[in-house]
């Protein structure tokens, strides 16, 4: 018998489809939701701020808390890279050092537990698997690095403009509601196409420019904030 034969009858669709949805109960994956988080700032340290106290180069702190432009920042990072002869091998040196923020493990295994859970990131795919593995392989959409054979950045590839925020829409067009939690400008359209968005430790101007969304400071705020949602 086939595959189409096994299903065929009415009885069979209705057993195949309640074992594909998540049971609702207590200890199950929840309903038709899904959690959206931004990497660097709510699960991990800033990868280019570790890079600039590592090198020395001050105008590595630049971050998407300073600078609205995704495009704009990162043309700005790789010209430093470029004049400072930064590589990927020195880069991949530092992230190795680094660990999730406190409280985050815990957090997102918590959470695993409990819904779907898809991290939304602008970092890179060249910088993100060591700390992916600290977190237990958290689903990650994020972008790839151009790198040559010496180990000079010398582009980078978007997965799509816009990324977060088309990724959410997409999500919520297959009937998922969405808990987005993010830091900084780069996440704002997530947040704001979410059903339910969350700043997680905000700088005081980003938080005040966005009064509509409830802040959390801590892992266990951000777990109650989604709590009440979820």
């Amino acid at each position: 018998m086939d595959f189409s034969q096994s299903i065929s009858s009415p009885r069979r669709r209705i057993l195949w489809a309640k074992a594909l949805t998540p049971d609702a109960g207590a200890g199950s994956i929840r309903g038709m939701k899904i959690v959206c988080l931004d990497l660097e700032g709510v699960l991990i340290p800033e990868i280019w701020k570790a890079v600039a106290e590592k090198t020395g180069v001050e105008g590595l702190l630049r971050t998407t808390r300073d600078e609205p432009d995704y495009d704009v920042l990162m043309r700005y990072r790789l010209d430093l890279l470029d004049q400072h002869d930064i590589r990927l091998p020195l880069i991949q040196e530092v992230i190795g050092t680094l660990t999730p923020l406190e409280g985050a493990q815990a957090f997102t295994a918590w959470l695993k537990s409990q819904t779907r859970v898809i991290i939304l990131s602008d970092t890179f795919a060249e910088f993100a698997q060591p700390l992916m593995a600290q977190l237990d392989y958290p689903t990650l959409f994020c972008h790839e690095l151009v790198v040559d054979a010496e180990g000079r950045i010398t582009g980078y590839q978007l997965r799509q403009q816009d990324q977060k925020r088309k990724a959410v829409e997409a999500f919520r067009s297959l009937n998922f509601e969405i808990i987005a939690a993010g830091d900084s400008y780069n996440d704002l359209t997530m947040l704001k196409s979410a059903d339910h968005g969350i700043l997680f430790r905000p700088s005081e101007q980003f938080a005040a420019e966005n009064p509509e969304l409830p802040v959390a400071h801590l892992h266990d705020e951000l777990k109650a904030e989604i709590l009440k949602v979820l």
